[in-house]
């Protein structure tokens, strides 16, 4: 959240100085530092002071933007979005296998749990579901039995034990990657979606609305573009189709799991003009690669290491800012400011060169930059 506001001065030398001279004018007498006057005064302003500190605290608490907890959730009554979305479990789809076909369907009650090969998490069907008469195997969605990002993340086949067994059962794995867990949305999260959630006033579909919707679907979602995709054969517009492209948090592009819980949200009829083809689609991939050699002054206080490993987690967050944001330049000159603040001399920079990305506002599919290689070379010290 930003800086409060303030609404009353709580400069206490300033109190202190005006109830001095309010007194002296009434009294007609000097305050001195040390007489029981003085004494009084500062006690008085102490009080002053925090009531008025008090009084700014509760004032911004009637801001959005600089509520908190309990606060921003009572405020969000005035908003679209009523309700801080609270940490949904991570789901993913899980091929259940019997040892033969049956004559009759086989039952694979709601509640059945599975697990990885640690048992550390379960995760669990919510309806019932069968295996169909002569088959051997069904797709069931199962959900993790503990909210958050914790369940998120399971390769194909990791999730491959019965915990509930069911009859004619032989084998179980999951064919999709567990995604779409998410944690209670935090207080600066949540008024970004409050914030977005007024464009889901209109019905006519407009670009704000579709970023909103996509971005219900988890706080994981970093950034979204929703455009109206040009024909690739005669280049003119595709009326009444909306391809929509997500960016997670940490600068990955969204899983299939992810993609089928916007194309849901996004595709609600209550939601979607009823004339709008909506796709989710991924976006672009611009590879770059990071190739530099730095030199460090003779008379730093230093260490080599020190400063090594301070170059090392300028490039890190270098590259997390790069992938932060769909249609972002690649831009070598924040790479080199980063990195010269770290109290190196000089950095002499190979790669990346600047690169324009595709942002999607050309109704193409935005682009993301993503680093392949990384080469770093100390060039040692180096005379101011």
């Amino acid at each position: 959240m930003s800086n409060d506001y303030q609404f009353v001065n709580t400069d206490p030398e300033l109190l202190v100085a005006s109830l001095i001279a309010a007194y002296e004018n009434i009294t007609k007498q000097t305050v001195h530092p040390s007489s029981p006057e003085r004494l009084f005064i500062s006690w008085v302003a102490d009080v002053i002071v925090q009531t008025r500190a008090q009084i700014n605290y509760a004032a911004n608490q009637n801001i959005p933007s600089r509520a908190w907890g309990i606060n921003l959730d009572i405020l969000a009554e005035l908003f679209y979005e009523k309700e801080r979305p609270q940490a949904q479990p991570s789901t993913c789809t899980v091929r259940f296998t019997i040892s033969a076909p049956q004559t009759s369907s086989i039952l694979i009650p709601a509640g059945t749990r599975v697990s990885d090969a640690s048992g550390k998490l379960y995760w669990q069907t919510t309806a019932d579901a069968y295996v169909p008469i002569g088959e051997t195997t069904t797709d069931v969605q199962v959900f993790c039995m503990v909210t958050g990002v914790e369940g998120n993340g399971y390769k194909v086949g990791q999730v491959n034990k019965l915990v509930d067994v069911f009859p004619y059962f032989l084998s179980c794995e999951n064919t999709s990657e567990s995604d779409g867990g998410y944690d209670t949305a935090t207080d600066s999260e949540f008024y970004n979606i409050l914030r977005e959630s007024e464009d889901a006033y209109s019905t006519a579909g407009p670009v704000g609305a579709y970023v909103y919707w996509a971005k219900s679907v988890s706080t994981d979602i970093k950034d979204v573009a929703a455009i109206m995709p040009t024909d690739p054969n005669t280049g003119m517009l595709m009326g009444g189709h909306v391809n929509i492209y997500a960016l997670m948090a940490d600068g990955t592009i969204a899983s299939e799991t992810i993609k089928e819980l916007i194309l849901a949200a996004c595709n609600d009829d209550s939601v979607r003009p009823l004339t709008d083809f909506v796709s989710a689609k991924d976006p672009g991939v611009v590879d770059y690669n990071i190739t530099l050699t730095y030199y460090i002054p003779v008379d730093t206080t230093r260490s080599a290491a020190g400063i090594q490993s301070a170059v090392e987690e300028a490039i890190d967050e270098f590259v997390k800012w790069q992938s932060g944001k769909l249609g972002r330049d690649i831009n070598p000159s924040r790479l080199i400011s980063m990195i010269m603040e770290t109290g190196i001399k000089r950095v002499d920079l190979i790669e990346p060169v600047f690169t324009v990305l595709n942002d999607g506002k050309s109704n193409t599919a935005p682009e993301v930059a993503r680093v392949a290689n990384i080469t770093i070379t100390n060039g040692g010290y180096e005379n101011e």
